[in-house]
């Protein structure tokens, strides 16, 4: 999925004649701690709410502190995943989306990002979750896929983390399932070598909100 069809179009945007006032208001009612400002479609910033909380007069214009925004965006045809990197690198709640002629177009919410890529992966679905230690050099995804398929069990998606300099036996496949039992698997898997490291058997997730978001952002920032 691309940042041109995660844009969220209940999303304001800020101009610089509107008060910092205005803007508070409208981040406590749209529940987000950051909008984007722009001028006659010219993308300026992301105004965060607690920088605003800092200025003294709430009657003046956003365009009295313009210069402290940050100018972070991405391109309609950046990718889910690199949307989301930049994001958690960031510590953004909001991201502006500019196109081919640095236009603003619209605004992609984290939130709203959080729940596309949980799609992505899979998480909204029944199923178990398993995790392999492996060895780098021992990595083949599809020589593991042929072992999980022999079982009549799907990879619904999986997740590749390298491992640390000098540690290459500390690498992890995380692996979503489309069945909760994973007995067989497992067998299957360790007859052949791989250890499993922990395995999960997850109900549907219902709803992602903000909580879980920063939850997931503060693990992955580790």
């Amino acid at each position: 999925m691309l940042a041109a069809e995660l844009i969220d179009p209940m999303l304001p945007a800020l101009k610089p004649t509107d008060s910092v006032g205005q803007a508070l208001d409208w981040m406590q009612e749209h529940r987000i701690g950051q909008l984007a400002l722009i001028d006659q479609g010219d993308y300026r910033g992301v105004v965060s709410e607690e920088l605003l909380m800092d200025v003294p007069d709430s009657d003046q214009p956003l365009s009295n502190v313009m210069r402290l925004f940050e100018k972070i965006y991405v391109h309609e045809d950046q990718h889910l995943f690199e949307i989301m990197g930049l994001i958690i690198q960031n510590r953004m709640d909001v991201v502006a989306v500019l196109n081919e002629g640095r236009e603003f177009t619209g605004t992609i919410s984290a939130n709203e990002l959080l729940k596309q890529f949980a799609q992505e992966l899979g998480v909204q679905e029944a199923g178990a979750i398993l995790i392999l230690s492996l060895n780098e050099r021992d990595y083949s995804m599809a020589e593991i896929s042929r072992l999980v398929e022999s079982n009549n069990v799907k990879i619904i998606s999986s997740y590749f983390s390298s491992a640390a300099y000098g540690m290459p036996d500390r690498s992890r496949l995380t692996l979503k399932l489309n069945r909760r039992d994973i007995t067989p698997v497992i067998s299957t898997l360790e007859r052949f070598g791989y250890q499993i490291e922990s395995a999960f058997a997850n109900a549907p997730v219902e709803s992602i909100d903000q909580e879980r978001l920063d939850s997931l952002l503060r693990y992955l920032n580790t």
